[in-house]
């Protein structure tokens, strides 16, 4: 079956595509779940910008979904599991599961998440790489996720899953407003 990965940086769309592969769902006989890491303190459920959400479990890994008969699986913030998720996408593909995983495909230096790399590794059906707007310069084509802490770029010395907890700012921004490490 299918791995479908939906990458990019925030304010990109990634939970819209999301929410739209999944909301069909519910009006079919099609075992379907829907998961996000419980590392993601911000959201009880997927939420699109637009408004639009739907509910999802909070995990810690997806020994749940190996354990099911879905035949979908959906993944929000795909970035915040550990690298076991790769073996664990992989085991419910397997056995013929189809997998959906959104998450940002960037860290705040500018590098792949270590369980995005793991999951691109798994050969995808197909990558979409979603593009937000640069918050400093507008340019339509930013690909990156950058951290501030009171104002200025963080540049090393961080996890790269960082706490929401209102310490740091988050902004989209291009290659070239970027500020790397």
């Amino acid at each position: 079956m299918p791995l479908k990965l939906i990458l990019g940086p925030m304010k990109s769309g990634k939970s819209f595509e999301l929410i739209s592969h999944f909301a069909p769902l519910k009006y079919t006989n099609i075992p379907y779940a829907l998961y996000q890491s419980s590392r993601n303190v911000r959201d009880e459920s997927v939420w699109s910008r637009n408004g639009l959400q739907l509910k999802a479990r909070k995990v810690q890994d997806l020994s749940e979904a190996l354990n099911s008969g879905f035949e979908i699986v959906g993944i929000d913030e795909a970035h915040m599991f550990g690298e076991s998720i790769a073996e664990e996408v992989k085991a419910l593909l397997e056995r013929g599961t189809k997998v959906i995983a959104a998450g940002l495909d960037k860290d705040y230096k500018g590098e792949l998440f270590l369980p995005i790399k793991k999951l691109i590794e798994l050969g995808p059906s197909e990558v979409i790489f979603r593009r937000a707007v640069c918050e400093s310069c507008k340019d339509p084509n930013a690909v990156y996720t950058q951290v501030l802490h009171k104002g200025v770029p963080i540049k090393g010395g961080l996890p790269s899953v960082l706490p929401e907890d209102g310490t740091y700012e988050y902004k989209v921004a291009c290659r070239k407003c970027f500020v790397r490490g």
